[in-house]
């Protein structure tokens, strides 16, 4: 089978835009695997026979045409880098994804999702989270659970409020919050220490609270394309301790 590297430290199948329309058989035979890459084959399912894969700790699924995920994935107890769900049709995601526990990067971009489960709360490794152009509109409580967090993207939704346990990523760094439906800066966010980005293109803010002159990292606030009647003060404020802002 073309694209099969065998051998070496680590050991990957990259299946990459192969025209399959469905994974081979002889992939599941593989437990040795560490890496897989699926992406962008028209794939419309995944067998659970993926649950034999016992060592791998990457594995790529995007651009495909999922419309469900095994459980059997979330049962994988090396799955500690990267899983990749971006641009597929899924609806909803299993609750068994709690179960990786030690997952560090997790894209579910591009699909039509209108809830994350609330197991995602122990999915406390997770250090980044992509969940841009779905339907959401707000997140589960248990986000406020992934201590670890430092990059949450969430553009394009249809999000109006963020829940009060947001307060509690406080090694959060990056917020993108472009082209939802918030009328308000959510006050969950004052006190997050470690906030350098934030991004609040394309919303429907008001005004600004007084509060974001102490976020004590804040580097840069986007504000474009909002209608707001900003306190000058403020923002001379924001200005002074080396933020920028633009709006």
């Amino acid at each position: 089978m073309s694209g099969i590297p065998s051998g070496g430290v680590e050991r990957a199948v990259n299946l990459w835009r192969q025209g399959l329309g469905e994974v081979p058989e002889s992939v599941w035979s593989r437990t040795d695997l560490e890496v897989l890459i699926l992406a962008d084959n028209a794939l419309a399912g995944l067998s659970p026979k993926v649950g034999l894969l016992h060592r791998l700790h990457t594995l790529d699924l995007g651009h495909n045409a999922l419309t469900t995920v095994p459980d059997e994935v979330g049962e994988l107890p090396a799955l500690t880098e990267f899983l990749y769900l971006h641009d597929n049709r899924l609806t909803e995601l299993p609750e068994s994804l709690g179960g990786l526990v030690r997952l560090r990067y997790l894209n579910i971009s591009e699909n039509r999702l209108t809830r994350i489960p609330e197991s995602i709360g122990t999915m406390r490794g997770l250090i980044e989270l992509r969940a841009q152009h779905n339907q959401l509109s707000t997140l589960p409580g248990t986000i406020g659970r992934l201590s670890h967090l430092r990059e949450l993207w969430l553009r394009g939704n249809t999000i109006e409020h963020l829940p009060a346990s947001t307060a509690e990523l406080t090694q959060l760094r990056h917020l993108d919050l472009r082209e939802n439906a918030l009328t308000e800066i959510p006050d969950c966010l004052a006190g997050l220490p470690r906030l350098r980005h934030l991004d609040l293109r394309s919303n429907a803010v008001a005004a600004l609270p007084g509060w974001l002159a102490g976020m004590p990292a804040l580097e840069k606030l986007d504000l474009r394309w909002n209608d707001i009647d900003a306190d000058p003060h403020l923002l001379d404020d924001l200005a002074r301790r080396g933020c920028v802002v633009l709006k």
